[in-house]
């Protein structure tokens, strides 16, 4: 399995500041769900990357 391989499963995603001044990621999916913490760096970090894959996402020919 890889980024490329395709899934049939819903998954919710909300992200948010922590009362604990950390950014969570928070996933949820077939009763699974996943809290992930961020320094405020290391979030924005993500947030460049994820910038970054969605002009790399335009430039594929569908």
């Amino acid at each position: 399995m890889g980024i490329n391989t395709e899934r049939d499963i819903q998954a919710n995603l909300q992200i948010g500041p922590t009362d604990h001044g950390m950014v969570r990621l928070f996933i949820e999916a077939d009763g699974l769900e996943v809290p992930m913490d961020f320094e405020p760096e290391e979030a924005e970090e993500i947030a460049d990357e994820i910038l970054a894959a969605a002009q790399a996402a335009r430039a594929v020919k569908p």
